[in-house]
């Protein structure tokens, strides 16, 4: 998760009187923009929550107005709270930080329009959809909880399962990214440009995970149904006698003989990205990525035309961060919303990047950067190989909705100063204890202060000498920086 602050909007009250607010970015993309006061009431309800004692401390208030260098030190600060906050697993699966997030979205968006539901299509592979009406701030999780108990899929398959935002160019759908709890589907899909479907996929990685989906009818619909356009795609590899055999399965209705074949072929199972560029194995390479059986996959076109391959083992990288360099906005005109704010230009986008430390060798580690619109989705799908690497060693299974319950309410402080109070008595996730750790020790260091002095001690990159700029004019790069605990249970086999 990347969280940044990048810039500033002067916003109007009703009375005239002017505000200075906070364009807030996740992953790289626009979400929401909230004032000091809000993000001080999220701030004091995440201290009743968690316990203050580990919280970053928040920016303080300034009693007279700010003059333009302090609201630029402001902005810093609140970039750097909201970062190290975001370090911590218990906040980014906190209801109350969740939630709030939301309702920030929904009023920056004003995507309800005064409608307490709105209608909303899911899509399955097949091309088949599912139309819901749900709340506009119905977060992602309980989308899909909704979604899968409509199409009958069991209780303990619904989180093998995840909604990705995807989009429709040419002949080809391009999947952009992996809907999350700390937003609406539908707001999310409503704010970006061009033809995008909200699709249900396959979200596990380990092939044996099929055996358990394939016993279940509607599991075996979905695995069938994606596994065909993966075919169709070219994302699994086939000859020409393959296909004759899927073919005839296919024509035969035979569907589980037909994924029987298909997980024997290479590429089963992968997540295919769009061309890139990458700087390996130099500078400017064009390559094509897939994510799938514990690697990332590289296919690199030379220039005899033939095609060379190469596999990035999971557990022989050792961290992966992701970069976001944001648009310069100097000089450029802004539009005012119907709230009074300026708001951004939806055609200003950001350049993502994704880095990871590798283990050629024994006794070599290299930086592999790879430069991609997809970046994020690739940080999370090297997350999930690894909390499934580490769920298995550890003997957890996948969560189920039944262990989703939902305590406590929250408080969301809008633009204007109203309030208004939600009770999270639905379905939702159960927090961690104060005290639990992700295979750390029971004491507890400050919100991100452990990640970020880790991170200072342990690596040693060129492109982090760097002088930085607070202001950052020209789209200063930003870097999210995540560890990974699969890299210390590789063995002597791996390398």
């Amino acid at each position: 998760m990347h969280f940044s602050i990048p810039d500033t909007q002067e916003c109007k009250e009703d009375n005239g009187s002017t505000y200075v607010a906070y364009n807030i970015h996740i992953n790289g993309v626009f979400h929401c923009t909230m004032r000091y006061r809000q993000l001080h009431s999220l701030h004091e309800q995440l201290k009743k929550d968690l316990g203050g004692s580990t919280l970053p401390p928040f920016p303080p208030k300034k009693l007279l107005p700010l003059s333009p260098t302090q609201t630029e030190e402001r902005r810093a600060t609140l970039e750097k709270y909201i970062l190290q906050l975001s370090q911590d697993p218990r906040v980014l699966n906190n209801d109350v930080f969740n939630g709030f997030l939301v309702f920030a979205q929904n009023e920056t968006q004003r995507a309800g329009g005064g409608q307490d539901e709105v209608p909303i299509d899911i899509y399955l592979t097949s091309g088949q959809k599912v139309t819901l009406t749900i709340p506009a701030t119905l977060q992602t999780d309980d989308l899909l909880e909704k979604v899968c108990n409509q199409i009958h899929l069991p209780n303990e398959m619904v989180y093998y399962f995840a909604l990705f935002l995807v989009k429709k160019e040419e002949n080809d759908l391009i999947v952009v990214k992996r809907l999350q709890d700390f937003e609406s589907p539908y707001i999310s899909q409503r704010c970006m440009k061009g033809l995008h479907r909200i699709m249900l996929r396959k979200n596990y990685w380990d092939p044996s995970i099929d055996q358990e989906v394939m016993g279940d009818r509607v599991g075996l619909n979905l695995l069938y149904m994606q596994t065909v356009q993966d075919v169709e795609r070219g994302w699994i590899l086939t000859n020409h006698e393959i296909q004759r055999q899927l073919a005839a399965l296919q024509a035969k209705g035979a569907k589980k003989e037909y994924m029987e074949l298909a997980r024997t072929l290479k590429y089963y199972g992968y997540l295919q990205f769009q061309s890139c560029i990458c700087d390996f194995p130099k500078p400017g390479t064009s390559v094509l990525i897939s994510a799938g059986n514990k690697e990332l996959n590289f296919r690199i076109e030379c220039e005899d035309e033939s095609v060379k391959e190469g596999n990035f083992k999971v557990t022989r990288i050792r961290c992966w961060r992701i970069t976001v360099q944001q648009p310069c906005s100097e000089g450029s005109p802004s539009s005012t919303s119907r709230d009074g704010c300026a708001s951004l230009e939806a055609s200003q986008q950001v350049n993502l990047e994704l880095s990871f430390e590798y283990l050629m060798s024994r006794e070599e580690m290299r930086w592999v950067r790879v430069s991609s619109p997809q970046a994020v989705l690739m940080s999370l799908c090297l997350q999930g190989m690894v909390n499934e690497l580490l769920s298995h060693k550890r003997g957890r299974k996948v969560r189920t909705p039944n262990e989703r319950v939902r305590k406590g309410s929250l408080s969301y402080v809008r633009r204007d100063g109203s309030s208004t109070h939600v009770t999270l008595n639905h379905t939702g996730e159960n927090l961690p204890q104060e005290g639990s750790s992700h295979g750390s020790s029971s004491s507890q260091s400050p919100i991100g202060e452990l990640s970020l002095r880790r991170l200072s001690e342990r690596l040693s990159d060129p492109l982090d000498n760097r002088p930085s700029s607070p202001a950052r004019p020209n789209g200063q790069a930003e870097h999210t920086t995540v560890e990974n605990d699969a890299f210390n249970i590789m063995g002597d086999d791996n390398l």
